[in-house]
């Protein structure tokens, strides 16, 4: 896309920069959204919207127009993502916290789900469409990389509908109450401030991984088949992660989790052999995602019902806040040193730096060193 377009670098990348203002944006307004329309309209909303454009994504190649749509996709990921785990964590109010934990792993678990299928479809539709010359029958005069685009708004609009179907047997969460309208965001302080470090070192590492293998002299096959193991490790990982996080509660997991994160981060950079890519995909894969969970836990555990949406838009804004900045901090630090190894260090150093900073954060009928359970 980039070579057909004829962009630089830097344009490039301020597409992936106005994806996650987007999704800043859409975190920030998420409970607000979700009073308005209802938590399941809402969520609706933001899945078809993200689809929407990643569609317009296919159809043009006007640069101003392609940031609007990147960015329209945050907004519609985040309230999909952010009102998607609300309801989720509601239809798992009356159950243990491991059947909690569980739920809300195999929610996240879904994002790996879409990595693995975009990993196999978008190449073998590109595999199919040479050049920029398509020659798939229906394709309308689209080029390559256009092709890629619409079949991955095709896998949104498949699951919308997935979606929508889901909704009609589950409940919006309760509206917060008159007193809880004004609630002291210091409640969820620690954990929201790993969430941040989280944003900042987990995306460096998918932002620049490929690249660093391809620096190590590993064949396009091959990255191929790292992306999609990945993918499977993210969709499995609840398996793995669920019962630690329903027998530790969210901010205890946290720490665990981003200290594995880290040591998988900066694996390619200590070991670099292909074995040890693949034993580094499997680790970040099968671990990002229980991130997520152990937030959505810790806040759920903290924070009463009423507030559980507007918890997680405030976690989720400071995670989108990292997220932001992430990739530029590390591309400037590997510019510094000259070294995308330096860049994955840096970005394994933030992950344990937020594994500390959420150790204080403590959760109700979370004794110090004892098993978790629900408020």
């Amino acid at each position: 896309m980039s070579a057909e377009l004829g962009w630089t670098w830097s344009q490039a990348g301020a597409l992936n920069t106005a994806n996650a203002a987007g999704y800043l944006a859409g975190a920030l307004v998420a409970a607000p959204t979700a009073r308005a329309l209802g938590t399941g309209r809402a969520f609706l909303l933001g899945s078809a919207l993200c689809t929407a454009a990643l569609l317009l994504t296919a159809l043009t190649g006007t640069y101003g127009v392609l940031l609007l749509a990147r960015a329209a996709a945050g907004v519609g990921g985040a309230w999909a993502f952010v009102l998607g785990a609300a309801l989720v964590a509601a239809a798992g109010a009356e159950g243990t916290p491991r059947r909690a934990a569980l739920m809300l792993g195999l929610y996240y678990g879904g994002a790996g789900g879409g990595m693995t299928l975009a990993g196999l479809l978008v190449p073998w539709v590109l595999d199919r469409a040479p050049g920029s010359a398509v020659d798939v029958p229906g394709a309308g005069g689209l080029v390559g990389w256009q092709l890629g685009w619409v079949a991955l708004a095709a896998l949104g609009a498949l699951a919308t509908v997935v979606a929508a179907g889901a909704l009609r047997s589950t409940a919006d969460p309760a509206p917060p109450s008159a007193e809880h309208r004004r609630w002291d965001r210091g409640r969820i302080g620690w954990l929201s401030g790993g969430y941040t470090f989280f944003g900042l070192g987990y995306i460096a590492y998918l932002t620049f991984v490929v690249a660093f293998l391809q620096e190590q002299g590993v064949g396009l096959a091959t990255v191929a088949a790292f992306w999609v193991v990945v993918g499977l490790a993210a969709s499995a990982g609840w398996f793995a992660w669920g019962p630690l996080i329903g027998r530790l509660g969210g901010s205890r997991a946290m720490t665990v989790l981003m200290t594995v994160l880290a040591l998988g981060t900066v694996l390619p950079v200590v070991v670099a052999q292909t074995w040890a890519f693949f034993v580094s995909g499997v680790v970040v894969g099968g671990t990002f995602l229980s991130v997520v969970t152990a937030m959505t836990v810790g806040v759920r555990r903290v924070l009463p019902a009423g507030l559980w949406t507007s918890g997680l838009a405030f976690a989720t804004a400071a995670f989108g806040a990292g997220q932001t900045v992430g990739p530029w901090l590390t591309g400037w630090f590997s510019d510094r040193l000259d070294s995308l190894g330096a860049g994955l260090v840096l970005s394994a150093a933030l992950l344990v730096a937020g594994a500390l900073l959420v150790l204080p954060q403590r959760e109700p009928g979370t004794a110090r060193g004892g098993p978790a359970s629900d408020p």
